[in-house]
């Protein structure tokens, strides 16, 4: 059965996600890792929810029972434990979180040595041992250990720190409002925003997993105090972070929150003029808008499915200048190959400082489309079938269809995306066009598709056959 959607392992707590479950997982884990030594350890992180202590806990110790050296690098950002996984002589990582998902779900991430997002087969390795309910157990004279660091804020934000045009940013004295959302950037990015000269003042400062803010996830709608917070302060910016500060999104000085794929688009743009060139990548759901902004500098987009991992993966085989996803998730090649909340905070604050211009001055320069995002409860057992089921409906009618993750239809200069969700039992719809009516429309109509497809899918498996028995 997989585990891994997405990006990681992501389940309720309490329901799926048990000590159990989490034993489990880390045997797994422990069976496929490679061998460990207090010189090359296994990494082992975790956000602020309210299960991922003690979810950290059963990792690290069934690893050190396991015969395996583990180092506990506490609550910080899932970028900082990236960052800190090849600068630490890490062999391999697990960080505890569920990103932006609602507080009652938690889950694992899995990483490489190089930082990056662990393979398919690494993960598929890991599913077959926890399926096999493999036991690595070591004896009582090769039990491992396992220790803690407390100095990885500091060495990740000292990282970005010099990534960037620090003195050019302080020279600025930019006003920060900061919505740490309660999640793990509370650890990082006060303390670096002061370093680069910033005032900050912070919304949702204290690490708090159940999210009494707002929901993790920072959508336009769960910012509303951040976009009233901005002007009423007279700020220059304003920065929002998900639950474990892998994504940033932005608020502009006049309150207006900035959409991710008119920010992706903007720095794109930015990498592609100061390297005369190259290759982006981004997923199927990104806007129109990235390509158009690239392609008119010299650049070239790439397409991947959803998910970072098949994003930084592309972009290391294509050297690419940088990538991202359109929900606030940027990559910054020359610093590292993950999607980094802090990074993004850094790199926008640097290109204000550079052009001496507002965040939404820039993006009013770019090419206008609506992106409309809506999603469809679906059991996760159907999504797969659904999908299906729907090509051939999206097909009648357009002029294209690209099938690389979901179905997307071309219809002239909007489309339509329907894809499953890899973290939810959700199908997502994604639809575009030149004015929000028409992709509001066109999403609408593949809203009421998905749905029509779920119900007959679901009373089919739910019918009884001629025994009276019910059908699989």
């Amino acid at each position: 059965m997989p585990r891994f959607g997405t990006n990681g392992i992501r389940e309720v707590v309490g329901e799926t996600l048990t000590p159990a479950f989490a034993r489990t997982f880390a045997s797994a884990v422990a069976a496929t890792a490679p061998p460990s030594s207090p010189e090359h350890p296994i990494l082992v992180g975790r956000d602020g929810r309210t299960s991922s202590e003690a979810l950290s806990a059963i990792v690290r110790s069934v690893l050190t029972l396991a015969g395996h050296f583990v180092v506990d690098s506490g609550v910080l950002p899932t970028p900082a434990h990236q960052y800190l996984l090849p600068r630490w002589g890490a062999v391999f990582g697990v960080v505890v979180t569920a990103s932006h998902n609602p507080p009652e779900f938690n889950g694992f991430k899995c990483f490489g040595a190089d930082g990056l997002e662990a393979t398919p087969a690494v993960e598929g390795a890991i599913e077959t041992a926890m399926e096999r309910a493999v036991d690595p157990s070591a004896p009582f004279d090769r039990i491992g250990a396992s220790t803690a660091r407390d100095d990885g804020a500091r060495t990740y934000s000292d990282g970005i720190e010099r990534s960037v045009a620090a003195d050019e940013i302080r020279r600025r004295r930019f006003t920060v409002v900061l919505d740490c959302g309660n999640g793990a950037s509370v650890v990082s990015s006060p303390y670096l925003l002061r370093r680069l000269g910033c005032r900050v003042v912070t919304l949702n400062g204290h690490l708090d997993g159940t999210f009494p803010g707002h929901l993790s996830e920072p959508t336009e709608a769960n910012l509303v105090d951040l976009a009233r917070a901005v002007p009423a302060l007279g700020a220059d910016l304003g920065i929002a972070h998900d639950g474990d500060a892998d994504r940033a999104v932005f608020i502009d000085r006049t309150g207006q929150y900035v959409p991710g794929e008119k920010l992706l688009a903007l720095l794109a743009r930015e990498a592609v003029i100061a390297r005369k060139g190259g290759v982006v990548v981004t997923p199927v759901t990104t806007s129109s808008i990235v390509e158009e902004a690239v392609a008119a500098n010299g650049g070239s987009v790439v397409y991947t499915r959803v998910g970072s991992p098949s994003v930084c993966r592309e972009m290391r085989d294509r050297r690419a200048v940088f990538g991202g996803e359109e929900n606030g998730g940027l990559i910054f090649p020359t610093f590292q190959l993950a999607r980094d909340g802090l990074r993004s905070a850094a790199g926008v604050l640097e290109l204000l400082a550079r052009t001496g211009r507002d965040l939404g001055e820039l993006v009013r320069e770019l090419p206008e489309r609506a992106l409309v995002k809506e999603k469809v409860a679906c059991p996760a057992t159907l999504r797969e079938r659904v999908i299906s089921e729907l090509e051939a409906t999206f097909g009648r009618g357009s002029d294209r269809v690209v099938t690389l993750d979901g179905v997307k239809a071309y219809f002239g200069a909007t489309w339509v995306l329907v894809r499953p969700s890899g973290t939810e039992p959700l199908v997502r719809v994604f639809a575009e066009a030149h004015d929000r009516s028409t992709a509001q429309s066109l999403a609408n109509r593949a809203v009421a598709a998905v749905k029509e497809t779920v119900e007959r899918l679901a009373s089919r498996s739910t019918a009884p056959t001629g025994d009276g028995r019910h059908s699989a």
